[in-house]
């Protein structure tokens, strides 16, 4: 049907016309990039534990001899840098920006990397923060990039909406806790992932439990978890448990979390692991 024609009634239009065409809302990748399979990590609340979570998969996969990135999308609360133990700021010139590396090679883009003081607040409103995240992708240059890792704000507003729009998201891992309310708030986040077609690659949960020093018996600190049922309802697979660790805890604030031995997500760097070698331009 031509414009001269169109009654804008699409419902009962079989013509393929240019306005039926989905927008391409996908913000280009800087030029010098490249970067190979995007991962998000996403929870329904905050205080799940996500960007442990996130530093912790990023970790796993430098160990496996990949190249890995995080891209710290928590522009409010950012923690990646503190865990990471990451005091150098990024750096720019006229071609673009530039990520810090951790101890380990982990490429890091973070607000608190551009801010003068690591405390110093940002108080900006939503779609400055969008704007923001998307200028971590145009414009900060990633060598050669297997696997990223986005740390996302919780819940489902403007920023992880401009996440799933703008980057090529490859699939999402939802942070989750044992309290039932938790549980309740993650179908926010799963519905929201659907909606937007976002591949789901499972659940992980944090703070699951706590190993007694004493005769190593599982602890339900928050009570039983409800994470088996969370994931049946949804058809969707667990990835694994992270308990409450002192050791996990006292890495954290030294900012040596990459010294400390641990295997606690190895299902879900399995599943993420294609061993592809694939990059995105």
């Amino acid at each position: 049907m031509n414009e001269t024609t169109c009654d804008h009634n699409c419902d009962q239009c079989s013509s393929n016309c240019e306005s039926r065409q989905p927008l391409d809302l996908k913000a280009p990748l800087h030029q010098m990039s490249q970067v190979g399979k995007v991962i998000g990590v996403v929870s329904g609340k905050g205080g799940v534990g996500k960007s442990l979570v996130t530093s912790l998969l990023a970790i796993a996969m430098q160990r496996r001899g990949f190249r890995t990135a995080i891209l710290d999308a928590d522009i409010t609360g950012p923690s990646i840098p503190r865990i990471l133990g990451l005091t150098a700021k990024a750096t720019s010139d006229e071609i673009g920006l530039y990520p810090v590396y951790s101890k380990t090679g982990i490429a890091v883009m973070s607000i608190n990397l551009l801010l003068e003081n690591a405390d110093d607040p940002v108080v900006w409103r939503g779609p400055i923060i969008a704007g923001t995240v998307k200028q971590f992708w145009t414009e900060v240059i990633w060598d050669r990039i297997d696997y990223m890792f986005v740390d996302m704000p919780p819940g489902t507003g403007d920023v992880p909406l401009t996440v799933f729009q703008s980057l090529p998201i490859d699939g999402i891992v939802i942070v989750t806790s044992p309290q039932e309310l938790v549980s309740v708030i993650v179908g926010k986040a799963i519905k929201m992932a659907k909606l937007m077609n976002i591949p789901i690659y499972g659940l992980i949960e944090n703070m699951s439990y706590l190993l007694c020093p004493d005769c190593g018996k599982k602890i339900s600190v928050f009570g039983p978890s409800h994470l088996q049922e969370v994931a049946a309802k949804h058809q969707i697979p667990v990835l694994g448990e992270v308990p409450i660790d002192p050791a996990l805890a006292a890495a954290c604030d030294r900012g040596e979390l990459e010294l400390l031995e641990q295997n606690y997500l190895q299902l879900a760097v399995d599943l993420i692991d294609d061993s592809n070698g694939c990059t995105k331009k």
